[in-house]
Order: structure tokens, then C-alpha cells, then sequence
């Protein structure tokens, strides 16, 4: 996979070093409130570190030593919780370096009309606004986003795709979006700005991996407001226990009251500290994922919808099969010569600027030499293609010559009074069960014959299918071909339903009506006549080469504009929520555990009998609290790995994935703290700590 950054070790010691240096920054209350869970630790450490100090004055409620390690502790937590997210801004803000050195003040040539050869100003680059038109030369750095509206010409866009290569960029058509920090290589274009400075896709994507714009998603709100209202209660619950401590002690007469340290070493272990920790480090990490894959997200919900899509709308060309179908055989009708139908073929495909109206040209030429054209002397007016008409052409000496799908040449003479030879029915739907295209040439009432176009589908799509569909996700090939054809290519894909002849119309009602049935939707699109379905979609991921109209309809930017992209970033999605519910299992478990080790211990002096609670056979309630605050802090660093590079992806279904958390997550998060609190505990006692 191409892509702009460098993968990076997950310890790089740069990375590090500011992470450090970040997580003493954080430790501010103002940042700390944004997460109630670590604001409560936060809270808690003051409180102790409070205690410790009067301790020495001899008014604390516990030995001195004791209560400095608590605090001490406790701090960690909640450095390592700053750690953790620190991590994940600090390989964001890493490899935003790059991208930063590819955005450049140049000087521009500011055009005072919107044409070639216009008088131009040279301007800065960063005092363009939407709307000015510049010209851009070859070896000149394109200034600013946008579209192409006279010209043609080789662009290297190494700086932002990783992709050496050269692309083409020219007007019209859906390859004429360029962005700013890109450089022409040959010839001119003239461009039109489409963003003003600070709002380009660059400094999109600057800002989403340096995390300065990345808000909280919905699921992430609704796990805070969880964990908020979890550490609510067992607040609580906790500021009960003294009075409920000092009640028992004063009826019994014997015992003493449980201390405020050991309180709020309880607390801390009671709430969920470890997702609390870890979730916005996972959130952060998936979005880094996705700019690895070179996609701008325009907000973190679009790549969570990501991960719930049920159906995947894809187009065919590009994307199912290798695109740019070729035009391999003339069929021509009964008394109709070859030639007379590739020289026909070939006028009708002059204004059709389609990868496939192309071949039919140079099929012609190669066949037939037909070169050099007069079209001055023909009085020729040219029909272009459009995705509404599926139909292109010429009009010329008085007669009239299309070429278009068969449905479409249908129609149009039976409008003239005329109809399709079952002749040329017959060999249309030949060539369409053979999965090859067929496109109709007429002229005036008379249909001269068939054009076969030849797709050939990608290797190694059908086994993606099948994984997507293991995952419970429907696949739905979108195809302007004719049913025939689009079954043939939908049963070799291995897609599992598939919309024949489509338009926009067809297209944006699809999605609706699947969204009707309560289903998220993803698409992928590059033309303006996508753009109203990508609008409609929960994930619409629009090509970087494709119209402004699409960009700015979708919610992501495929900078590779690699259609096939979309299967890429539903995994990232699932990827992303994977991991944040294997990590929320767990430390729900993982708090269940630590239960058994701290609230025996806290209350053995109130009541002895709790001392046969202790299945642990920890050495003492005093090193059994320290033994669990201190698994509860690092345990947040030892999983950090985990929450930066993610949960490995698996294509299973839904019911698979719950098992197999509850027995890997679920189960290793009761398993853990009983091994590592006992370890905590005999390493306190042979080192004679407490």
C-alpha cells in the first residue's frame, strides 16, 4: 500500500521524549475534567499527597510510608493514562512533519480571466482565495486545491500520495480535482481555487493527525458518559463506607476505622481506570491507522460508521474489475461490413471521453487505419456521453450515428419509428453472458451492429467478498452495464446483489431505501453525478482525482483514489471498535478481580472475619492495597501496545467476535490481576516495602 507517511517502530524515542514531557503537561486539571475518570485519580492523588503530608506532622490516618506509596501510585495512573494518549498524538504530530514540508508558500500566477494566455499577477500562494484562477506551469508547484477548467498535463503528487508515478490531470471529466503542494511536470493547466488558506485537504489532514481538530465520536461520548456515571457510583459508594466504618467501630468496640488513604486506593480501583485510561489513546490510534492508508477523514464518526456498514456499494470499473474496459471485437449486423461498423463505431466515440469510447477509437485505427479525420468538411456536431443518456454520438451530413447501450439504442429508435434486429438482440445477450459489455451502433433507423467491450474482473476480489459477507456485510455492485452483463460479472465477483443501468436517481434511492431498513451504507464515487449518493451514504469515500463536487459531498478523501479503498477503511473501522470493546471487556473483568484482593484487605481491621476472603493470601492488607493500586496503574502502560496498534483484524461475524472476546478479553481480564496483584505482593514482601 502506497502511502505519504513511513510506518514508524511503536517505541520511537523522539515519539517518547515528548510523550513524557506531554503527560506532566496534562496532568492540568482544566484537560484532566475532559476525562472523569482520570480527573477522579487525579483528585485522589492530591488527596493522598495531602495526607502524606500531614502524616509527617503526626495527624495521618495511616503510616507515612504507606500513604507517600499510594500517592505516588496514584500519580502514575494517571501520568501513564497522559502517557498513553501523549503516544498517540506524539506519532500523529511525527508524521505530520512530512506533509507540512510539502505545504509551501510559491509564487502564483494569478489569472484576470479564466482562460489561457489571460494577463496574470504574480501573487503568494497563501493570498488566494476560492474562486481565483491561477495558471500552473510545468516544473511550478500547484498553490492551493482544486479543479482543472482548461488544459492538460502530468502532475507529480508524490508529496501527498507516496505514489511516484506520474497522474494526468485535465479538464472536464472526473480526473480534474488537484491538490495544492502537488507539481505539474509537463505542459499548463489552468485551475480554479476551490479552498481558501487553512481549509485545503492538506491542511485537513495536517490537523486530523496532529489531533488538533479530532473531536469524540458518538460511541466514544457514550463509553465516557458510561464510565462517568460508573465512577459516579462507586464515588458514592465509597464516601458511605466511612461513616458506615466508623458506625461498626463505635458499636463494637474494637477494630478501627478504615483509613481515608485506603478509601481512596479503593475508589481508584473500583472505577474503570484502564478504558478510562486507554480511550482516547485508541480513538487517536485509529485515525492514525486510516492516514496510514492515506484517507482524510473529515470526522472520526464517519470512520466508526465505518466499522457498523452492513451494506458496501461498489462501483465495477476500478474497482471490481481493473477498469478502462476495452473495446476488443466489431460484431456487425446482417449486410453491414465490419468496416462500416468500426468506422461508424469510431465517429460515434469521437466526443466520448470514457476509457471505453477511447478504445473503440484505437481499435478502429489499428483495424481499419482510420486516422486524420476532416471533421470540418463533415459539418460534424458531436454528441457527448452521459451517465443519463449512456449514450454519445455525431451528427453529420445529415445523418445521425450513436453508440450506447443496448436499452438506450433501443429507445432511441424506436423513437424514429424503428427497432433493434433480433439478430443483434441475440448477439448482444451473447456477448453480455460471456460477462464482456455490449455496446449498440445505429444509423438514423438503421442499427449497424454491436461493439464488445471486455472487463476482466480483479484477482483475489471474490475471496475479499467472502470475507466481508462472513462479517455480515452485503455487498452491491453498481454498474451502468446492461443486466445481462452485470450478472455474469456480479456471479464471477462473487458480490452478492448487484444494480444494473444505474443512475445517479437509481443510485441515491438504493441507499435510502436501505437505509430505511435500519442499515449504515458506504459508497465510494468520483464523479459529480455521484455526488448526491455520497451524500446520502453513512461512509462516502470520494477519489482525491475526482470532481470537487464529490470531495466536498463525501465525509472521506481517498488520496490514492484507489476504489477499492473502501474495504480497506470498513476494516479500519471494525478494527478500531474491536479494540475498544476487547479493551472495555477487559477492564470491566480486570476490575471484578481487583475486588477480591482490595476490599478484604480494607476492611480486615473493621471486620477481622474478612481476613478469610483473602484467596489470595496476600502478606498484608496493607500490601494488598498497594499490590492492586499498583497493578492498576501499570497495567495502563502494558497495554498501551495494544490500544496504539489495535486489536489484530479477523473478518467474523458478530456472535463469533462477542465469544471470542468474552473468552480472550473477558476472561484474561479476570485471570490478570490475581497473578499480577500476588506477584506485586510477594515482590513488596521479599523486598520488605510495607
Amino acid at each position: 500500500m502506497s502511502g505519504t507517511q513511513k510506518t514508524r517502530p511503536l517505541w520511537d524515542p523522539p515519539i517518547i521524549q515528548r510523550a513524557l514531557i506531554d503527560s506532566i503537561k496534562k496532568l492540568d486539571p482544566r484537560i484532566q475534567m475532559r476525562n472523569p475518570v482520570m480527573f477522579v485519580v487525579e483528585v485522589g492523588s492530591v488527596f493522598t499527597l495531602v495526607l502524606y503530608i500531614l502524616s509527617l506532622g503526626g495527624q495521618g490516618d495511616a503510616p507515612s510510608g504507606f500513604i507517600l506509596a499510594i500517592s505516588l501510585w496514584l500519580w502514575f495512573t494517571v501520568i501513564f493514562a497522559n502517557f498513553s494518549e501523549a503516544m498517540a498524538e506524539g506519532r500523529g504530530k511525527a508524521q505530520a512533519q512530512s506533509l507540512k514540508a510539502a505545504r509551501k508558500d510559491v509564487s502564483s500566477k494569478k489569472l484576470s480571466e479564466p482562460k489561457y494566455g489571460a494577463a496574470y499577477e504574480l501573487v503568494s500562494g497563501t493570498s488566494l482565495r476560492r474562486g481565483d484562477v491561477v495558471l500552473v506551469e510545468a516544473g511550478e508547484v500547484i498553490p492551493g486545491d482544486g479543479e482543472v477548467i482548461e488544459g492538460v498535463a502530468s502532475v507529480d503528487e508524490s508529496a501527498i500520495t507516496g505514489e511516484s508515478a506520474p497522474v494526468i490531470r485535465e479538464s472536464g471529466g472526473d480526473r480534474s480535482a488537484v491538490t495544492g503542494g502537488t507539481k505539474v511536470l509537463s505542459d499548463w493547466l489552468v485551475i480554479k481555487i476551490s479552498a481558501n488558506p487553512g481549509e485545503t485537504f492538506l491542511d485537513h489532514m495536517i490537523a486530523m493527525v496532529e489531533g488538533a481538530k479530532r473531536q469524540k465520536t458518538p460511541n466514544e461520548i457514550a463509553l465516557n458518559i458510561l464510565l462517568a456515571a460508573l465512577t459516579l457510583v462507586f464515588l458514592l459508594v465509597t464516601m458511605t463506607l466511612y461513616p458506615y466504618s466508623s458506625y461498626s467501630v463505635g458499636t463494637a468496640g474494637q477494630g478501627h476505622v478504615v483509613s481515608l488513604t485506603v478509601l481512596i486506593a479503593l475508589l481508584v480501583c473500583l472505577i474503570p481506570t484502564t478504558i478510562g485510561g486507554l480511550l482516547s489513546a485508541i480513538g487517536i490510534a485509529g485515525m492514525d491507522r486510516l492516514i496510514k492508508a492515506n484517507v482524510i477523514a473529515m470526522s472520526g464518526r464517519a470512520v466508526e460508521a465505518a466499522g457498523d456498514v452492513d451494506v458496501l456499494l461498489l462501483d465495477k470499473t476500478g474497482t471490481i474489475t481493473l477498469g478502462n474496459r476495452q473495446a476488443t471485437d466489431f460484431l456487425p449486423a446482417p449486410g453491414i461490413s465490419e468496416r462500416e461498423l468500426a468506422d461508424a463505431a469510431q465517429l460515434s466515440s469521437l466526443a466520448d471521453e470514457t476509457p471505453e469510447g477511447r478504445s473503440i477509437v484505437v481499435l478502429a485505427k489499428e483495424k481499419f487505419d482510420f486516422r486524420e479525420r476532416n471533421l470540418l468538411a463533415m459539418h460534424a456536431s458531436f454528441i457527448p456521453f452521459t451517465a443519463q443518456t449512456r449514450m454519445s454520438g455525431v451528427d453529420m451530413n445529415g445523418k445521425e450515428i450513436r453508440k450506447g447501450s443496448f436499452d438506450a439504442i433501443e429507445k432511441y429508435i424506436a423513437d424514429k419509428g424503428s427497432f433493434v434486429p433480433h439478430s443483434i438482440q441475440a448477439a448482444a445477450e451473447e456477448v453480455a453472458k460471456n460477462g464482456a459489455t455490449p455496446l449498440v451502433v445505429a444509423d438514423e433507423r438503421q442499427v449497424l451492429g454491436v461493439v464488445k467491450l471486455k472487463d476482466i474482473v480483479k484477482g483475489g476480489i471474490k475471496e475479499r467478498f467472502a470475507e466481508l459477507r462472513s462479517m455480515g456485510i452485503k455487498t452491491v455492485m453498481i454498474t451502468g452495464d446492461n443486466p445481462l452483463t452485470a450478472a455474469a460479472i456480479a456471479a464471477e465477483a462473487g458480490v452478492d446483489d448487484y444494480l444494473a443501468q444505474a443512475t445517479p436517481e437509481q443510485k441515491l434511492k438504493l441507499i435510502r431505501d436501505t437505509q430505511a431498513e435500519g442499515k449504515l451504507v458506504a459508497m465510494t464515487g468520483d464523479g459529480t453525478n455521484d455526488a448526491p449518493a455520497l451524500a446520502q451514504a453513512d461512509v462516502a469515500v470520494a477519489m482525491n482525482t475526482g470532481t470537487q463536487a464529490a470531495k466536498e459531498a463525501g465525509n472521506m478523501v481517498d488520496l490514492d483514489s484507489n476504489p477499492t479503498k473502501l474495504i480497506e477503511i470498513v476494516e479500519i473501522g471494525k478494527q478500531l471498535l474491536m479494540t475498544r470493546g476487547s479493551l472495555t471487556t477487559f477492564s470491566i473483568a480486570n476490575d471484578v478481580a481487583k475486588y477480591f484482593a482490595i476490599i478484604p484487605a480494607a476492611f480486615s481491621t473493621t471486620y477481622p472475619v474478612l481476613n478469610k476472603l483473602n484467596i489470595m493470601h496476600l502478606a498484608s492488607p496493607q500490601s494488598a492495597i498497594l499490590s492492586a493500586v499498583i497493578f492498576n496503574a501499570l497495567v495502563i502502560l502494558l497495554l498501551l501496545p495494544l490500544a496504539l496498534t489495535g486489536v489484530r483484524y479477523r473478518p467474523v461475524g458478530a456472535a463469533v467476535l462477542l465469544r471470542d472476546n468474552l473468552l480472550i478479553y473477558g476472561l484474561g481480564g479476570l485471570v490478570a490481576p490475581f497473578i499480577g496483584i500476588k506477584l506485586i505482593d510477594m515482590f513488596l514482601e521479599f523486598a520488605h516495602l510495607v
